[in-house]
């Protein structure tokens, strides 16, 4: 069973609509008026599943964020099902419920063990349940959403985060930082040092951002590109130190020959060679004043174009944007 959960935050200009996707397979029991009435901020629609086949089926044409399956009776049933949703290559990371209120301690030992992350017994209470099933989800949002390289929070995170603190109404700056020469870099070296560089980027920014803003944020969007959220009167210091310390690293990343010379030779994308210096940082900075902005798109489309200006600059650079909103 698959069910599409909508909440309507207030409808402001900031507001968005939230969806959930969950599969539930039940058999025995009544589990779909119960979750209809515990979530009933939400619009609900449920449609059923059988087998793991439908399930991702149902899956491939919107994500499931959680399964729950329910049983009144003799649980055991489930065991193969979720077995079989761990060992699937797709349906193995989303999270799931097993409502069995007979369900005995080993049948709830061995389930954890497969991977189940939550029961609930004989006791329903709506208020406790809505709130593990958003948790759950969140969650499992968040965990999905981590860089595997850099161990930072990936894209979903970095847009619920700038969402967060434009709700709030505060005053912050966003600054996107990616790398310059990066891909000749990695062309030359290879995949296994262009990852490394990767991450000492991610803990060059993480470090200087929580050294200095212990309420800062650091993602990363993914490749070479990284989003740090810092207070507007610290994109200074944070921007500045960044980059000193990124430019005193990175050049020990190439072998000695290179830095010494201070470039490589690599075939361009047209595919002639050329030589390209040593890989420098460029970060773009927009900042968040008066409420200018509404939501994270806004923020985005004047993000990209001082990107590119700034990427234009020759070495490491930071460049605030001054302009008002367009």
């Amino acid at each position: 069973m698959v069910i599409l959960l909508e909440k309507e935050r207030a409808r402001k200009s900031t507001s968005k609509v939230t969806k959930f996707h969950c599969g539930l397979c039940q058999r025995g029991t009544s589990i779909e008026g119960l979750i209809k009435h515990s979530l009933s901020a939400y619009d609900v629609v449920i449609h059923h599943f059988d087998t793991i086949s439908e399930l991702y089926e149902h899956n491939h044409r919107s994500y499931i964020d959680l399964v729950v399956f329910g049983s009144e009776t003799d649980p055991h049933w489930i065991t193969p099902l979720v077995k079989e949703i761990k060992a699937h290559t797709i349906l193995q990371f989303i999270p799931i419920i097993l409502f069995t209120p007979t369900a005995e301690k080993k049948f709830k030992v061995e389930s954890y063990k497969l991977g189940v992350e939550e029961f609930i017994g004989t006791e329903w209470d709506h208020d406790v349940e809505a709130a593990k099933i958003e948790m759950l989800i969140f969650r499992s949002r968040r965990d999905l959403s981590v860089n595997p390289s850099s161990k930072l929070p990936g894209p979903n995170a970095i847009e619920y985060e700038i969402d967060k603190r434009l709700r709030l109404g505060e005053k912050f700056a966003v600054c996107y930082a990616d790398l310059d020469n990066f891909k000749a870099y990695n062309d030359y070296y290879g995949y296994v040092y262009g990852d490394k560089m990767i991450k000492i980027t991610s803990l060059i920014i993480r470090n200087v951002v929580q050294d200095l803003t212990p309420l800062g944020f650091v993602g990363h969007i993914g490749g070479d590109d990284f989003l740090f959220i810092v207070p507007a009167d610290m994109v200074d210091p944070v921007c500045k130190n960044v980059i000193a310390t990124f430019d005193r690293m990175v050049p020990y990343r190439y072998e000695e020959k290179d830095r010494e010379r201070g470039w490589i030779e690599v075939a361009n994308r047209r595919g002639v060679t050329e030589r390209f210096p040593i890989v420098t940082i460029s970060i773009a900075v927009l900042v968040n004043q008066k409420k200018m902005f509404k939501h994270p798109g806004e923020m985005s489309h004047m993000m990209a174009d001082l990107k590119k200006y700034t990427k234009t600059l020759p070495g490491s650079n930071y460049m605030i944007e001054r302009r008002r909103k367009y």
